[in-house]
């Protein structure tokens, strides 16, 4: 469910027409829905502790969208903070999630992040090989504490809804295999700047089949047994994110419900604290990117082209994954659908968002939504072309904030500098 509503014929995100941030904050512009971000994650906690799964850890995917005012919404819920930078801990922290319920995650950390973060006092560092247990261990101890860390674990199982988001297979860069897991856990364990507290995994992102997930967990929960038989503590199971949304032309995914309960049934009787990394699941229908058509071309063969204000630097996941985004006029006309294909200004051909899309007729000057842009839109939007980054938006009833305001070209120009011999 989202906030996106045609109201008295125009699309709104809540209370607020979505034309009237464009004619406020001009074209493209992400909009951010507080009600559906607070309504997808207070489902999601809610169905895993319905499941008999304690009061885990929600840590909120912060890749997916860093804007420091989402953030803060769902930090206002009690959400945690899964990242993988120490650009994003720094997020995580100015959003106000408290640093124990932040959790440290990527494969190649560095050892200033590691630091950074153990001075912060994060509540894990997600280990994902052998040379980074040991650089932790010799950042730990240079600081003179014993670094809390879980071993992520790559549990050979294929999953996710594109090649480039699969991350659960032996042949990915991500986590220790098993048969590395337990070595390094008990190796952890035996370290003087080390603290193992839990094993984790993430299969991939946008799953759209349990199947994947319950063997992954299966596994797991194996590894916690074999573990825990060997008077090793385990305190904490991480089981990642990847619960798919629905991309309007994809399959249903599974609902929380549905996942939830799959977990219960997995880990009935492990006595073990759980923990989440969920994103898109939470934040991708929460947003649109609202972009203007700047004319319709028509080819003399047919074809129908709307040129849009917006470009592949701001919404690239299309051009990245071939990914489907439902488009919406925001003032939807009457009259036969019509085919077109929808572009932006970049000199690339991989500039298209969609080609032979069926939509109501469109005209220069019409503003349209692309729905679902709320994870990984905005993250992962670019100055390519020399482009300003995209403005976001967030909306809460009939009130809206500029949360990123639109750079200027001075802005931009001022970041860089001649050389001296220039």
């Amino acid at each position: 469910m989202n906030h996106f509503e045609l109201r008295g014929g125009e699309l709104a995100c809540e209370d607020v027409p979505l034309a009237r941030i464009a004619e406020a904050v001009g074209t493209p512009v992400y909009v951010y829905s507080s009600a559906t971000l607070e309504r997808h994650y207070t489902v999601l906690r809610d169905a895993l502790m319905g499941a008999g799964l304690g009061e885990p850890l929600i840590a909120f995917a912060v890749k997916a969208n860093s804007n420091v005012a989402v953030l803060k919404t769902l930090a206002n819920l009690g959400a945690g903070a899964d990242v993988v930078s120490q650009g994003e801990v720094r997020r995580a922290l100015a959003a106000g999630v408290p640093p124990e319920r932040i959790v440290f995650s990527g494969v190649g950390k560095t050892a200033g992040e590691i630091e950074f973060a153990l001075r912060s006092g994060v509540a894990e560092i997600n280990v994902e090989s052998e040379p980074e247990l040991k650089l932790v261990d010799q950042v730990a101890q240079a600081l003179g504490v014993r670094a809390k860390i879980a071993i992520r674990v790559n549990p050979d199982v294929e999953a996710g809804g594109h090649a480039k988001i699969a991350t659960g297979k032996a042949d990915n860069k991500f986590g220790v295999s098993f048969s590395e897991a337990e070595r390094l856990y008990v190796n952890a364990s035996n370290a003087a700047g080390l603290s193992p507290v839990g094993v984790a995994c993430h299969i991939g992102s946008q799953i759209t089949d349990l199947a994947p997930m319950e063997a992954a967990f299966t596994k797991m929960r194996g590894l916690v047994e074999r573990l825990r038989a060997q008077g090793l503590a385990v305190e904490r199971l991480d089981l990642g994110g990847g619960l798919g949304v629905p991309y309007f032309n994809m399959p249903t995914p599974p609902s929380p419900a549905d996942y939830a309960a799959m977990i219960g049934r997995v880990m009935k009787g492990l006595d073990i604290a759980f923990a989440f990394e969920p994103g898109r699941v939470i934040a991708a229908n929460a947003g649109v990117l609202v972009a203007r058509v700047q004319h319709v071309n028509t080819r003399p063969e047919g074809r129908r082209f709307l040129v849009l204000d917006a470009a592949m630097n701001d919404l690239l996941r299309p051009a990245m994954y071939e990914a489907y985004h439902d488009i919406r006029p925001v003032r939807p006309r009457d009259g036969e659908p019509v085919t077109y294909d929808v572009v932006g200004p970049v000199c690339e051909t991989g500039d298209t968002f969609t080609r032979d899309r069926a939509l109501p007729p469109i005209e220069g000057g019409d503003l349209l939504a692309f729905m679902t842009a709320g994870a990984y839109g905005a993250a992962m939007a670019s100055e390519y072309n020399s482009r300003l980054l995209v403005p976001e938006v967030l909306v809460k009833g009939d009130q809206f904030a500029v949360v990123r305001p639109r750079e200027t070209y001075e802005d931009m120009l001022a970041r860089e500098r001649p050389a001296p011999w220039l």
